[in-house]
């Protein structure tokens, strides 16, 4: 609900206060006080704080943006004064995407961050700022996917600042990063420092986001270009170099900002060259300037035990492509040869004697690791035995400010046994006592159907624009729908819809309820059960099996709809971000999930659609072996193998598809059922209301915080510790 404001004086008094200076700026959304006591813990002496590492961070403002609801909600869009004018109409009505991510990876980075924001947990983040982002995603029925540049400009973008230099505010700050080439001669790449604020909910705290930006005139070309867009594995040097970006600029960026952590924290093992840095800091702080050539193999590996008690690492998947190596010449050609001498002790592949593993590095050199889920932990203590006594579980979560739809958000506030779930995530525990409840019951069906009508709309609108792409441009539409008439085209949102997104990789199987359409056709035709297949995402535009994918899901849709008498429509919505799935995970009736056990680490779609009530059909991999609490929840389906090698296969022969597509549909027939009968959907609005009660508290990025709290050991203010102790005591990851 707006408050009036009658005077102009209210109005600069509010927004007065939501700008704030330093050395390196003017900054919009935060108070002077809360700028100054975010950077006085983060250079503070004493290093309690920690600097997250994340190679992507998904912040997209169009899904959560707290200063543009705080101008919303008070009714302010102008200002007398010039400055705070400017940043109003900006944040308002200026770019809302920051297209810094490819999926997943990002997105929980991005979560993460704002959870950390909210507790008001001292971290600075550091990441790379992409000026071509990762890529823009056309989809051509006849083609598939095609790669299109991402246009962005980060200067006009709102919670995006350059900093500039404190001894001359005409200049940006710019950071001096150290290259070698095959001769041990040094080479200067040069970034300059931009700042995403990811400001708290409440305004009064903030996680500077440190993005690098090394596309500018005083770097190389070749460094220019590497840092234009994120995953460019255009060649194994270009993947060589763009880690060396991010993890070479740690160590720089922190003393250009004063920033004093004695944890960092690698999300992934991206920007592990940091600890080489590291090491040859002790080296030489222990040894001398002569240390490159007084280092014995043990004092490297002395150094390196020193360096691990300030690194935590979480690893995220199991897959061999989510692991980098890289081929010893090329990285002797960007590295120094004492660089390399810590990467032979550290970073050794015994099944690629010719490749750095750089996982493994990350794996040696931390004081914990962190699977994403208790299942993951098991996996990747069978693939790294060597270390299995420090890898830990911290199952992931979500950001449910970011994820829960403005309609579910409104039920949620009108009941008291509900009351402050937006500060506390743990209170939706008590949902179990509105199970009965028909107001709640009413009301959240009809915040479902309103999301899932927003949804449809959606899709309805797409389908008529490409019907028209279809006469103006050479774009095929990747819908066979479009080619339909009006009557026949459009979703109804009453009828069962499925939602499948994430990124299109082979042991995800996104085609997998597609095995056998005959048997898919026949449960649906024979009990005039309509149903929505909603499918998006995107393919890295180097793998060709991800992308093959996407084609055989275009391919399908018209052999369903016609083997189906039409009941069964496929949809494909094209350039999938974080407000498509958004829309998707809060207006679909099921999320689906189909990964080959146990090659899903986690999985966080899923979860999302758990905070809106949106019960789940997944493969028992990842965090819905925690999440689906003996069928309460959702339905699983497919072959609980054991965890062995053998499992960990990627080979499509190993992928499972007859047995578990056959699976399957012996569930899904019954899930229909559940949902068409009318004497069985109460069963189904149950499910709904226990993701609420039992995932909800659990599978939440506040959560999730919370336990890496416990790791990072951190010094908290006795306000801030009360709230992490009270979302550790809701769940362990590492307790059955």
């Amino acid at each position: 609900m707006k408050k009036n404001f009658n005077t102009h004086f209210n109005h600069e008094e509010i927004i007065e206060k939501m700008i704030s200076t330093n050395q390196w700026g003017t900054f919009f959304g935060v108070s002077q006080q809360v700028l100054d006591r975010v950077w006085n813990n983060l250079t503070a002496a004493d290093g309690n704080s920690v600097t997250y590492i994340s190679m992507e961070i998904g912040a997209d403002r169009d899904v959560y943006h707290p200063i543009k609801n705080m101008l919303q909600v008070l009714d302010i869009d102008e200002s007398t004064n010039k400055i705070l004018n400017h940043y109003c109409k900006l944040f308002l009505y200026g770019p809302e995407k920051i297209p810094n991510y490819s999926g997943g990876l990002g997105i929980l980075a991005g979560d993460t961050l704002k959870s950390f924001a909210d507790l008001q947990i001292p971290v600075a983040a550091i990441s790379l700022l992409y000026r071509k982002g990762y890529f823009s995603q056309l989809v051509d029925s006849r083609i598939g996917q095609i790669v299109t540049v991402t246009e962005w400009s980060p200067e006009t973008t709102p919670s995006l600042y350059l900093l500039k230099d404190p001894a001359n505010h005409n200049l940006p700050l710019e950071i001096q990063v150290p290259f070698y080439d095959e001769n041990d001669q040094q080479i200067f790449a040069h970034a300059q420092i931009w700042i995403k604020m990811e400001v708290s909910n409440d305004l009064n705290f903030f996680i500077p986001e440190i993005l690098l930006d090394y596309s500018i005139p005083s770097s190389p070309a070749c460094i220019r270009e590497v840092g234009q867009h994120l995953y460019d594995s255009s060649s194994e040097r270009t993947k060589v170099l763009q880690r060396r970006l991010l993890g070479a600029g740690i160590i720089p960026a922190m003393e250009a900002l004063g920033i004093t952590s004695k944890t960092i924290h690698l999300n992934e093992q991206h920007g592990v060259v940091v600890v080489i840095q590291l090491i040859s800091q002790w080296l030489q702080e222990n040894l001398g300037d002569d240390y490159q050539n007084k280092a014995t193999d043990d004092d490297i590996i002395a150094a390196a035990e020193q360096v691990a008690k300030n690194i935590i690492f979480t690893i995220h998947t199991p897959v061999k492509a989510g692991h980098d190596r890289f081929d010893k010449q090329i990285f002797g050609k960007v590295g120094h040869s004492f660089c390399q001498r810590i990467l032979h002790i550290l970073a050794s592949d015994n099944e690629y004697p010719n490749l750095y593993n750089f996982t493994n590095l990350a794996l040696r050199v931390n004081r914990t690791t962190n699977s994403v889920s208790r299942l993951h932990k098991i996996v990747t203590q069978k693939q790294f035995p060597q270390y299995a006594e420090k890898i830990t579980a911290v199952t992931n979560g979500v950001h449910h400010l970011t994820w829960i739809s403005q309609a579910k958000a409104e039920v949620y506030n009108l009941f008291p046994e509900l009351k402050n779930w937006q500060q506390n995530p743990g209170i939706f525990a008590n949902a179990g006592i509105l199970l009965n409840n028909k107001k709640f019951r009413t009301y959240l069906e009809q915040a479902w159907r309103s999301d899932t009508e927003h949804l449809t709309n959606y899709i309805n609108n797409m389908l008529d624009e490409h019907r028209k792409q279809m006469h103006e441009t050479w774009i095929d539409p990747p819908n066979f729908l479009s080619h339909l008439d009006f009557e026949d085209r459009n979703l109804d949102p009453g009828v069962f819809t499925v939602g499948f997104a994430r990124r299109f990789s082979t042991y995800k199987r996104a085609d997998l309820i597609f095995e056998d359409l005959y048997t898919l056709a026949e449960i649906i035709v024979s009990n005039n059960y309509p149903v929505n297949f909603v499918f998006s995402g995107k393919a890295h535009p180097s793998d060709d099996p991800g992308k093959s994918l996407i084609k055989l899901i275009l391919d399908i849709q018209e052999d369903l709809y016609r083997k189906s008498h039409g009941l069964a429509k496929v949809i494909f919505i094209p350039g999938y971000d974080m407000k498509i799935a958004k829309m998707m995970v809060s207006g679909v009736h099921a999320w689906l999930n189909n990964p080959k056990r146990p090659l899903e680490a986690s999985g966080t779609s899923g979860m999302k659609a758990a905070l809106n009530a949106i019960p789940n059909i997944s493969t028992m991999d990842g965090w819905w072996v925690e999440g689906y609490h003996d069928g309460l929840t959702g339905w699983k389906f497919g072959y609980e193998s054991g965890i062995d090698q053998n499992s960990f296969s990627e080979d499509p022969s190993t992928l499972l598809y007859s047995e578990d597509s056959a699976s399957f549909y012996r569930v899904f027939v019954k899930i229909l059922e559940m949902y068409y009968k009318p004497e069985l959907y109460p069963q189904y609005l149950d499910k709904c209301i226990m993701n609420l009660k039992l995932n909800s508290p659990i599978f939440n990025s506040h959560r999730m915080a919370a336990e890496y709290c416990e790791r990072y050991k951190l010094k908290l203010p006795p306000r801030t510790n009360k709230k992490i102790n009270k979302l550790q005591k809701i769940y362990n990851s590492e307790q059955e």
